[in-house]
């Protein structure tokens, strides 16, 4: 009786959904479109990342370096928007076992940009770049079980 009375009064069903819920229906694929898609965005993460590694020893190519290092990094994270659905990965990422780590990689894929477009320092960009590294590093990590352990056990292993 509503879908009729939805359609007698010239309201769609889009309309009455919310934001989430588009967002939800617009990301309904297939699961081998998803996979399809995680391996060519997550592919050209990679790429992006390398060419900016190789862009570094051209001169003025630090920002080149900073800008495509990061967009590598922004591409490999969104990748996995394909598999789970950006509203679960976004839960997932703020989740309390991953919060600090997600944090600290957001917040350096900001600063590696200002340190090299707003503040013109390249060491400290790569400082930042190396700490994105290590801080996506250990948010991939915290998807496989006793991972995060068995790095902490290694380093006091070998730091003892």
């Amino acid at each position: 009786m509503d879908k009729l009375r939805r359609v007698l009064n010239g309201r769609e069903d889009n309309e009455e959904l919310g934001l989430t819920a588009q967002v939800l229906d617009a990301s309904s694929l297939s699961y081998s479109t998803r996979v399809k898609w995680f391996v060519i965005c997550f592919a050209a993460g990679v790429l992006c990342s390398i060419l900016g590694s190789a862009l570094l020893f051209l001169p003025n190519g630090i920002k080149l370096f900073a800008v495509f290092y990061t967009l590598g990094n922004i591409a490999a994270l969104a990748s996995t928007c394909f598999l789970m659905g950006p509203l679960k990965q976004l839960k997932r990422m703020f989740e309390p076992t991953r919060l600090i780590a997600t944090i600290v990689m957001l917040l350096c894929l900001v600063l590696t940009l200002c340190a090299v477009f707003w503040w013109q320092k390249r060491g400290l960009a790569i400082i930042f770049c190396i700490l994105q590294f290590l801080a996506m590093t250990w948010y991939s990590i915290s998807y496989i079980p006793f991972a995060r352990d068995a790095v902490m056990k290694c380093f006091t292993t070998c730091l003892s």
